[in-house]
């Protein structure tokens, strides 16, 4: 039971992380294409998506803070990965948004 609540936090993690990812590019195509309301939309949902996958990493620390210790195996350290990935591409991608504004304006 708690190795399928694990793995479902994992899979959160990766899930979650890949659409924040995939929406902050989005957002920085939107503005670079000038649209300014869909980049904003954009990276609305990357945060949001984010949110989701800090509550699935939550999960996993909470687990592991009451003692029940998970193996780490290469998908756990790949969820790991996505999410920091992800969490400095939105960074990234909010500032390059805002260097469009700069150029827009």
């Amino acid at each position: 039971m708690q190795e399928q609540k694990n793995l479902e936090a994992i899979m959160g993690l990766i899930m979650f992380g890949g659409n924040a990812k995939s929406d902050a590019m989005e957002a920085i195509a939107a503005a670079k294409k000038g649209d300014f309301e869909l980049a904003d939309a954009k990276i609305k949902d990357a945060e949001e998506s984010l949110v989701q996958a800090h509550h699935s990493q939550t999960e996993m620390l909470t687990q592991e803070a009451q003692g029940n210790h998970m193996e780490v195996t290469l998908l756990t350290v790949h969820s790991q990965d996505h999410l920091m990935t992800s969490i400095a591409f939105t960074d990234l991608a909010k500032e390059i948004i805002d260097l469009y504004r700069r150029l827009d304006a």
